[in-house]
């Protein structure tokens, strides 16, 4: 079997672990979001940034464009998620409903650019794109808990959480398929790999973690060592 369509498998399973892991295993999930912060930020500035500027320089686009795009993607999802993510969300009947389904929705769109990012890395090459899908992957688990806590703490019940949750574990799949399947020019791909440099940068940063922050544990340290360190073994081996 192909290994784009092993890659799509793994992101859609990872996903749906997540979830039913935030509903059974709630005390392990701050090691999760941690390896996935270390596995995050080191794929945005070990694999992404370097292959992003190489491309760049490869069609005489000046750099400074590259690093204007990941500025803007970083406030982008900034944006995103402070308007319609809600993380951080009311608890209160008025307002609880709606953002359940709004905040679970963005998380769908998000995972499904995160299967893109796998696609258009691997038109750069394999071993780039291997890389950001171990990331990604990775990453989708900690999509598949957010998901999850977001509906039910608005007041949804199981069975529409899990609605939500297998459509965020088919989003990257089709993320991964339809920039396979379309041949993407190496300028546009510069500027799409800058997008990507900026999301994981906020997710692991800004939105991963701080979550870790909120424990004390040496582990969870450890753990996010733990995911940069194997991004950077697999950066020496594979590429």
């Amino acid at each position: 079997m192909n290994l784009i369509i092993w890659i799509a498998i793994a992101a859609f399973v990872s996903t749906l672990i997540g979830g039913l892991i935030a509903i059974r295993l709630k005390k392990a999930l701050p090691f999760f979001f941690a390896f996935s912060t270390g596995t995050l930020i080191a794929v945005a500035f070990l694999d992404l940034l370097p292959e992003s500027i190489e491309l760049a320089q490869g069609i005489a686009l000046d750099t400074k464009y590259i690093f204007l795009t990941i500025v803007l993607s970083f406030l982008f999802y900034s944006f995103l998620e402070k308007y319609f993510l809600a993380h951080h969300h009311h608890e209160d009947d008025d307002h609880g409903h709606i953002l359940g389904p709004i905040g679970a929705g963005s998380l769908v769109l998000h995972s499904f650019l995160d299967g893109a990012a796998i696609g258009a890395a691997f038109q750069v090459n394999p071993a780039v794109g291997l890389i950001v899908a171990l990331a990604v992957i990775a990453h989708d688990f900690t999509d598949g808990i957010n998901t999850v806590t977001l509906m039910l703490k608005n007041k949804h019940n199981s069975k529409r959480a899990m609605i939500f949750l297998v459509m965020d574990a088919l989003a990257p799949v089709l993320g991964i398929l339809l920039t396979t399947l379309i041949n993407i020019d190496q300028k546009i791909l510069a500027f799409i790999l800058a997008f990507f440099i900026g999301e994981f940068i906020y997710i692991g940063a800004a939105n991963l973690l701080p979550e870790t922050h909120k424990h004390k544990s040496w582990f969870i340290t450890l753990f996010m060592i733990l995911g940069a360190g194997l991004i950077y073994l697999l950066s020496n081996i594979i590429a």
